[in-house]
């Protein structure tokens, strides 16, 4: 009997996503067995699947305008989750203004163009912000690639990072490092359906002096956590001020300001690790909720 669910990858990925195996394990079990398809596989036929998950397509950073095309097409087709509206929204991190700008606690950013000068930019964003170390990265990236942390006297290297995103025709983030990750990592909570699953911590990504990775994703240091009331708050304030309606997963990443209160990263609604080996329970969570969506729901 053909598989009724699609796990969308990349060829690149299949072998690195550990949330593959025992998704597939739990589909199976639900009743609406799976199989793993590569987004840009020209020989899939999307129509035959009445559901295609977004798992790991962690090479579309640099094929985004292919990438959105190919969702809109496999949209109709078949329910596409999450849907193209919320991945062309969450693809590109100009949405941290848009939340910013709605009172979201977000890390301070300031979004570099193509045409305008990195070294200015630079100079300008240090000036303001006073930091003593600041995180470069392109506004359309996944998995830490292309992202690199830079102290005083570095301005030059991370002046020539930037030239090089903006000469692709990348816009650019520039963040300060914010010192609390180093001490409490990253708090990533997930969602399923909108309902609070499970969180992990995230140890510290990006190392003084590294260079940026140029592999699909930079090594991470997971384990289980639980979040603090005031992390899963600012998570569902998040939740509450999307665009559209809460997407059949989230996961909500928080890092610690300054004055260590709980603020905005990212938000992964496209093709985040859940991390499923760190919560019991949380896999049949997911499998469950896709059993029970009819063809072309979203």
């Amino acid at each position: 009997m053909r598989p009724r669910i699609a796990l969308v990858s990349a060829r690149a990925a299949r072998h690195l996503d550990e949330d593959l195996p025992p998704l597939l394990a739990a589909l199976d079990e639900a009743g609406v067995g799976a199989a793993v398809a590569d987004w840009d596989d020209p020989q899939v036929d999307w129509a035959g699947y009445r559901l295609a998950l977004l798992r790991s397509t962690w090479d579309y950073a640099e094929r985004l305008t292919e990438f959105l095309a190919w969702a809109d097409r496999t949209a109709a087709l078949t329910t596409l989750i999450n849907p193209p509206a919320v991945i062309r929204w969450n693809t590109d991190k100009h949405y941290l203004g848009e939340l910013a700008r709605a009172s979201l606690p977000i890390v301070p950013t300031r979004f570099v163009e193509p045409g305008e000068s990195a070294t200015e930019e630079l100079e300008r964003f240090l000036r303001v912000k006073g930091a003593a170390e600041w995180v470069v990265k392109p506004a359309v990236g996944a998995g830490s690639r292309d992202a690199a942390r830079y102290a005083r006297g570095e301005e030059g290297a991370a002046s020539g990072h930037i030239e090089r995103l903006l000469g692709a025709g990348r816009s650019v983030l520039l963040q300060p490092y914010l010192d609390q990750v180093d001490l409490h990592g990253e708090t990533a909570l997930i969602y399923f359906g909108g309902r609070f699953s499970h969180a992990i911590r995230k140890g510290p990504l990006l190392r003084p002096g590294s260079e940026p990775t140029p592999a699909l994703f930079a090594e991470e240091e997971i384990t289980p956590r639980t979040p603090a009331a005031e992390e899963l708050r600012v998570a569902e304030r998040v939740l509450a001020a999307l665009p559209f309606a809460t997407p059949l997963y989230a996961r909500v990443d928080l890092v610690r300001s300054e004055d260590g209160k709980p603020c905005l990263l990212e938000i992964e609604l496209t093709e985040p690790s859940l991390f499923f080996v760190h919560a019991p329970g949380a896999v049949r969570r997911l499998a469950q909720l896709c059993a029970q969506l009819p063809p072309l729901s979203w």
